[in-house]
């Protein structure tokens, strides 16, 4: 394969995100995989999905919205993980991407922030300064991540949801669609509310 070509892992929904994104950065998508059977030799966004996410090679990235299988895919597959950026997404200069992570259509990462490997900057996310948003973690559309928050590897932050300034979440988080974050989280605590309040 040369530089310019891709293979996409994951025929789902969030694939046609990745997709677009990675077709806006100049990418030319050669195939799709997925190991569900019902999508094999189909089409998603005119692309063949071309048998299980084992037949991929060279560079790829991962589509999968789902943290967990996310992860577990990156540890099983060998393969040269590309990070992808929309053309319309503002990342400044000084902003740190880890490989294979995803910046999609009109997100906004501000200087300073570190963003980990395999995440999702989703639809019109804000990431603001010096921030740290962990591996494996989703920052879902319309977000909000103020100044200065670390965010663990694994989190969810839910749909149109605000993380104050200055917060710290632990490992495999979620905060629900909406919510306001105004306190530091443990491991593994789900949230959600005005402001939010641990549910799990």
């Amino acid at each position: 394969m040369s530089r310019e070509d891709m293979c996409i892992l994951g025929a789902g929904g969030h694939a046609k995100i990745v997709i677009a994104t990675a077709e806006s950065a100049g990418w030319n998508i050669v195939s799709v995989h997925d190991d569900d059977t019902e999508k094999q030799n189909k089409f998603i966004l005119e692309h063949p999905v071309l048998g299980a996410l084992s037949n991929a090679r060279g560079v790829s990235h991962i589509a999968i919205g789902d943290n967990r299988r996310r992860r577990l895919i990156a540890e099983r597959l060998s393969l040269e993980w590309k990070s992808l950026i929309h053309k319309s997404a503002l990342v400044h200069a000084s902003v740190t991407v880890g490989q294979g992570s995803l910046i999609c259509a009109g997100a906004i990462v501000q200087p300073g922030a570190i963003i980990g490997e395999h995440v999702i900057i989703n639809t019109g996310a804000v990431v603001e300064h010096d921030c740290v948003v962990g591996d494996f973690s989703h920052i879902a559309p319309r977000a909000c991540v103020a100044g200065n928050v670390s965010i663990g590897p694994g989190c969810l932050i839910g749909v149109g949801a605000i993380v104050m300034p200055q917060i710290t979440l632990g490992s495999w988080c979620v905060a629900g669609a909406g919510s306001v974050v105004t306190k530091n989280l443990d491991n593994e605590v789900k949230v959600a509310g005005v402001p939010a309040k641990v549910v799990r």
